[in-house]
This record gives structure tokens, sequence and C-alpha cells, in this order.
């Protein structure tokens, strides 16, 4: 497939704003990719590179614009194979060998598709094809039903590979997509209550969690092997081997469990998150961390065990289920109540403890993996968001030569970020100089004193209230905004979205 056809797709994709418009546009644009181009193109269309990391700056696209081709030639596979190479280069010369890739590649693009290309390697690239509408249009192209389609990219994690079989296989391909032992399954989120009446209001029939402030697990158990798996789907095993030794013992024969990895203080109070995200960094000398730095696993969930998928049965029985085989010990502590006063005490107790605050979690609901359902609920005592990066400032003063003031944005479902204000308190020293060089290494652009950075790092802020203005796009600004930690543990697609932070605001979320 023509590059040139998939930018067409993407621009039309973004000049219009009727969802099954926009879901027609790209189904007609999947029935044309081949076998081998149908992830690309998911890629693509959904605004990323199938390549983690390419190493390629704003400055060097910027260098590596020659003058565009006059009429389109480029294949989508050429240009996904020059990343592959560009992302494979290193060491001595590596540089200027990837400039010469890049000026190679742009110098066969046309004018649109330079354009395409600079927006799509440096994250700006707004054309309104999310994950929920490419779900739509997987399922019309394949002529599958959506919610098939959307169940199998939950438990794959991955939805490029899903349209793959979904376009190629049908539904046998799809049937492939079950609940596997050591396959991942993207984890159920969480919505934002202020307080507990509002979650028993909104959630009814509820169960209560204290809402521990560590890393999300989620063990899967075959026999005597284990494997744990981090919030982003990645293997974490070799790293935390005393949640292996507690699964090991956990009696199931095949098991995936949900839960949590925290470090705790010799009292049982929780160590700061930054300490426990220590042990996920560290690939050398696991042993001696461990000695200086124990995890304590915590299960809050069950989504299989011994041949039984329990994703679609309801909240108390899976949590039946895990009271009955796992020892309270290694499960956060639990209240059902429809009584306020009652949630309230429980809530306070958890703060008392150290812990973050609750989850409130609907009896009757099923595991919704990969989604944000209003079926569970954090209650925190301060108020929290997780915002994107947009931009930073430099500093002055003592914090000159430093990044400091951070720009920050909500989600918009409907494509883009919504900026709700800056900060620049609460960071250490050791941050600033961290943050300084990260956000270089992500630069966009530059205006004055003010660096724009691709939309990647997910920053968890506090704040004491939002307030109307005038300023910014949202009408709504943070008041009292400040830094409490970086999310490296979230992708930017698990930031909170503006409908969110409106309801926060007491506000209609709108349509």
């Amino acid at each position: 497939m023509r590059l040139s056809s998939l930018v067409k797709t993407s621009a039309d994709v973004a000049a219009t704003s009727k969802r099954l418009a926009k879901i027609d546009l790209l189904a007609s644009l999947l029935k044309q990719a081949a076998p081998d181009e149908i992830e690309i193109t998911i890629a693509y269309l959904s605004g990323s590179v199938r390549q983690s990391k390419t190493g390629i700056g704003w400055a060097t696209l910027q260098a590596s614009r020659p003058e565009p081709a006059a009429t389109p030639s480029l294949e989508i596979a050429d240009v996904d194979a020059t990343l592959a190479t560009i992302a494979t280069t290193s060491g001595k010369g590596s540089a200027a060998a990837k400039s010469e890739l890049l000026r190679n590649l742009f110098g066969t693009a046309t004018a649109e598709e330079q354009d395409f290309l600079f927006r799509l390697l440096t994250g700006e690239l707004r054309q309104g094809a999310l994950e929920g509408i490419m779900v739509e249009a997987v399922a019309k192209a394949a002529a599958l039903p959506a919610n098939d389609v959307r169940r199998a990219a939950m438990l794959a994690g991955d939805l490029a590979s899903v349209a793959r079989a979904a376009l190629t296989e049908g539904a046998a391909g799809l049937a492939a997509f079950a609940v596997q032992v050591f396959r991942p399954i993207q984890p159920m989120l969480a919505q934002t209550a202020t307080d507990v009446q509002d979650a028993l209001t909104r959630i009814g029939a509820t169960a209560f969690e204290y809402k521990l402030d560590g890393a999300r697990i989620q063990v899967h158990k075959k026999g005597r092997e284990v494997k744990v798996y981090s919030r982003l789907l990645n293997e974490v095993t070799k790293a935390v081997p005393e949640v292996v030794e507690v699964a090991q013992a956990l009696p199931f024969d095949e098991v995936i469990l949900d839960g949590e990895a925290i470090a705790l203080a010799p009292d049982g109070r929780p160590l700061p998150f930054q300490a426990t995200m220590r042990r996920f960094g560290r690939k050398l000398d696991v042993d001696s961390l461990r000695g200086e730095l124990p995890l304590s696993p915590f299960f809050f969930d069950i989504l299989y065990a011994d041949g039984e998928t329990l994703l679609g049965e309801p909240y108390r029985k899976r949590a039946d289920m895990l009271a009955a085989n796992v020892p309270e010990s290694q499960r956060p502590r639990h209240l059902r109540t429809a009584d306020g006063g009652q949630a309230q005490s429980f809530f306070e107790a958890a703060l008392a403890g150290g812990h973050e605050g609750l989850m409130a979690k609907g009896l009757d609901s099923p595991y919704e993996a990969g989604a944000r359902g209003a079926a569970w609920m954090k209650i925190k005592q301060a108020n929290t968001l997780d915002l994107v990066v947009l931009a930073a400032e430099w500093g002055h003063g003592r914090r000159q030569g430093w990044l400091s003031n951070l720009h920050l944005g909500a989600r918009d479902p409907a494509g883009g970020f919504v900026m709700l204000g800056k900060t620049f308190k609460g960071m250490t020293d050791e941050l600033l100089e961290w943050q300084t060089k990260r956000l270089q290494e992500i630069e966009v652009g530059r205006e004055g004193h003010v660096v724009y950075v691709r939309p990647e790092l997910v920053v968890e802020i506090a704040f004491n209230g939002l307030q109307e203005s005038p300023i910014y796009p949202g009408g709504l600004a943070l008041r009292f905004a400040r830094v409490v930690r970086y999310r490296d543990d979230k992708k930017v697609a698990d930031a909170d979205t503006i409908e969110t932070v409106k309801k926060i605001a007491g506000l209609s979320p709108g349509p």
C-alpha cells in the first residue's frame, strides 16, 4: 500500500467530527492493506510507530527534510523497514547513519507525506483515530461484531495483532485470543470519586478496599512456573522473587491474579512509591536489594482459575473465590457496606495506616479488561490527577539551567490534550536534573523559554481545587498544583481525561 493512501485517509479522518464517517474511512483503508501491512497501518493510523525507540529527535528530523518528491511512490512497508533499521543502528557514526537514512526516506516522500511522517515521528499526529474507533473500524472491515474485536484486543493487549487475525482469518482468528496463562491481559482501570458517598451513589452495591500505593502486578501461574507482569504488560518476574514464592504456595494449578507489590516498613506501613519502584528497575543484584527492600504482594482480583475464565463473573464471586484461596495477609483490607458512615470510618483507617485511600468496586460488575469503567472508583484524601507533560519552561534564579515549570494537559477522548495549567512546585533538585535531561530527549520544538515535548510522560499532580479560567481551552485551571511523582508505570492512554476533570469540578462532562 502506498503511504499516500494512508496519509489521505488520515487527513480525511481528522477533517470529520462524525464518528461513523471516521469508522467508514478507516475500514475502507484497512480492506486495502495486505496481510503484512495491517499492523503497520493500525500503528500509523493510531499515531505511533512499531519501533519502541528510534533515537530520532526533533532537530534531526528538521535537518533531514530535503525537497519533497513531486509524485507519491513510497510504500508503508518501506517506511517501516527504514525505521526498523534506524532503531537498530548504534555505535560510532550512528547519528550520521540515521540522518542519512532519514534524508533518503524523506527525499522519496511528497510534501504531504513528509508532513505526516514528521508529525508521526514527533508524536504530534492528531487525527482522531482513537482505539475505540479503530476497534469498530477493524470490525467493520472484517465484517465481525465489534464486541468480539474489542474483547480480543483487551485479552491480547495489542489491537494490531488482533486486526491482522480478524482481517485474514475472520472469526476463527479472533477465537484464538482467549484467556491464556502467560499471555498478560490489559488491567481494569478506575475512575475518580470525590468521596465515599459519591462512590456509593454512583456504584450502588459496593465493596471498599484499601488503595495500596504500590506497583500493579499481574501474576500468572501454571504448576510451579510463575510469571509476573507489570501494569504495562512487561514481564518483571526476575525482579520480584518473593512474589513468585507467594504465588507458588497458592492452591491453584493454573491462575491469573491481579494485584499490587509494595515495599513496607518494619511496622507494616507502606514506603513511598519510589522505594517500591526501585525494585522494578533492578536487573542485577536482586537478592541483595531484596534483603534491603523486600516486597509484599497483595492480590485484589482473580481473572482465571483452573480452566475457568472469570472476567465476566460479578466482582462478588471473584472476591469470594479470592478470599477462599488467598491468605488474608496477602489481600488488601476489604469491607462491603452500603452505609456511608462505615465507609468513611474505613477510609479514615486506610489513611491512618499510611495508604492512599480506598478503592470502591461494584459487587455486580465484571472485570472490564483495559477499560476505565464506572464500576471501579478510587477515593483519595488529596485531589490528584494523572496528567501529560506538554511542555516546560526554563527556570530562573536557583533553577537557572533547569526545565522547571511544567505545562500540564488532560487527555481529550476526541484526540489531543486539554491544557489545565502549569506548575513548578513539588520538585527536588534530583527530580529537576532528571526532568531537564528527559524532556530534552523528547523535545519537538522551542519558542522563547518554552520547550515543547512529545506527549509521552505521565505525571501525578496534586491540587487544591479547580477554577474556571478563560485562559485555557477547557475553561478550567488547577489551583495550587504540585508534582507528586512521575508515573513511568503508566502510558499516556492511562492519563485522566477532561471528562474526569469536569466531573471533579462538578460540571457536566458534555456529550
